[in-house]
């Protein structure tokens, strides 16, 4: 089946075609963006959080060129959409073609786009997404660009490392073809991505330091974050037992294991209730199926009402071996659902006032934070309460100006190199 681009979608906003001479849109300082996603963007996991960027950053006034496989929800007022991945208006899954091939197709549309969306003007950036942009950002390198790459989680050397040896400790075997279980070719490419970006767009510390911790130098790496979408605030449940929820995928990633013991553990369990929301890998659920077995323990499997679920509850547990920044801690401190989540996770949150944190693994911990807040209803709603307050810090809206601080960052370092160089 041949494979071409579809024709460029112009909004009524067409490049520069607002803004001409004058100020540079939303205060942002950045006048055009190629905004390239090798998925469906719009789709549900990261391709969800590519959408809300795109959105946000053309809501704040930015020339947003999308480059995407496909688009499963589009962006209104974009500069223009470019899809790879599409045929005759529809999409081609990835699988049809092949995943190597298909991030290929996309990475080498997008590269022979840099120099026909983007001018080169001092604020132009390539911001692209990984396993399809080595091309791109060597493209945008070529044409004095700065090149960005999103770094969604921590160094794939560094995931590969740890939830390798988590298996190993709950004596489970990794699963093949999971994006978190150790293949060479697909760091070999995230490797050669990293080398050809101007920058790396982190979102948390805990992502950097695993850059730190490579030889990275700290300047490229550019920090911005995540966010949340803030509507009415959720309904609280009334008057009930304490409530925890844990709400992602049950694999021995997502520290499933230690919320469980350290729920057993704590003096929550013995009137309180745990709810566990998500799929749960078989073989990982017959390794846990004396702790999921406890009375206090409620199997719930999939949801699509995250939001109602996190105000139904007092807190979310999520004491993850390895993430970027997951969006569920923030989505938790909207609802007023406290977080109490490793270090790991990423969570943007007031230690202690909006949230709390542990250690990868630390049971102890984690049980006495739980013995805490039960024992002490007026600490829990003090810090629901706190984290319900400041849901507009919490919002894309805001991660965008992160996002746009961190354009400015490197569009600056990329100036400096460069008059350093003549």
């Amino acid at each position: 089946m041949p494979l071409r681009t579809a024709p460029t979608e112009w909004s009524a906003r067409a490049r520069h075609g607002s803004y001409g001479g004058g100020p540079r849109p939303g205060g942002g300082g950045v006048l055009a963006v190629l905004y390239s996603f090798p998925f469906a963007l719009g789709s549900r996991g990261i391709g969800w959080t590519a959408w809300n960027q795109a959105n946000e950053l053309v809501r704040a006034g930015v020339d947003v060129h999308i480059v995407a496989a496909s688009i499963a929800k589009p962006v209104e007022g974009a500069a223009s959409v470019r899809t790879t991945l599409t045929v005759a208006g529809r999409r081609v899954p990835h699988r049809l073609v092949g995943r190597t091939r298909a991030m290929r197709i996309h990475d080498a549309v997008t590269a022979g786009l840099v120099g026909r969306l983007l001018d080169g003007d001092a604020d132009d950036v390539v911001h692209a997404w990984p396993l399809a942009s080595a091309r791109t950002l060597r493209a945008a390198r070529r044409r004095g660009i700065p090149g960005l790459r999103e770094v969604p989680n921590t160094h794939t050397e560094h995931a590969y490392e740890v939830v390798t040896r988590e298996y190993a400790a709950l004596g489970l075997e990794p699963r093949g073809g999971e994006s978190h279980t150790v293949d060479p070719r697909r760091l070999a490419i995230e490797d050669s991505e990293y080398a050809a970006a101007a920058g790396l767009l982190v979102p948390s510390e805990a992502v950097a330091g695993t850059f730190l911790a490579r030889g990275f130098d700290d300047d490229r790496l550019l920090r911005h974050r995540y966010g949340c979408t803030v509507t009415a605030p959720p309904t609280r449940a009334g008057d009930g037992p304490f409530t925890a929820v844990f709400l992602g995928r049950g694999s021995p990633r997502k520290g499933l294991h230690t919320a469980l013991e350290a729920w057993t553990a704590s003096k929550a369990s013995a009137e309180g209730r745990f709810l566990v929301y998500g799929l749960l890998d078989e073989d990982y659920a017959e390794h846990l199926a004396p702790l999921l077995a406890h009375p206090s323990v409620e199997v719930r499997g999939l949801t699509s009402e995250p939001m109602r679920v996190l105000a139904s509850a007092d807190v979310m547990l999520l004491p993850t071996v390895e993430e970027g920044s997951a969006l569920v801690t923030y989505e938790a401190q909207v609802a007023g659902c406290v977080p109490l989540v490793s270090l790991a996770a990423g969570a943007v949150i007031d230690e202690g006032v909006t949230g709390m944190t542990h250690e990868v693994g630390d049971v102890e911990v984690l049980t006495a934070q739980l013995d805490l807040l039960v024992e002490r209803p007026e600490v829990l709603a003090g810090m629901s309460s706190a984290a319900m307050a400041r849901a507009d810090q919490l919002s894309w809206a805001a991660a965008t100006q992160a996002t746009l601080a961190a354009y400015r960052e490197a569009a600056r370092l990329l100036r400096g190199s460069t008059d350093a160089a003549a």
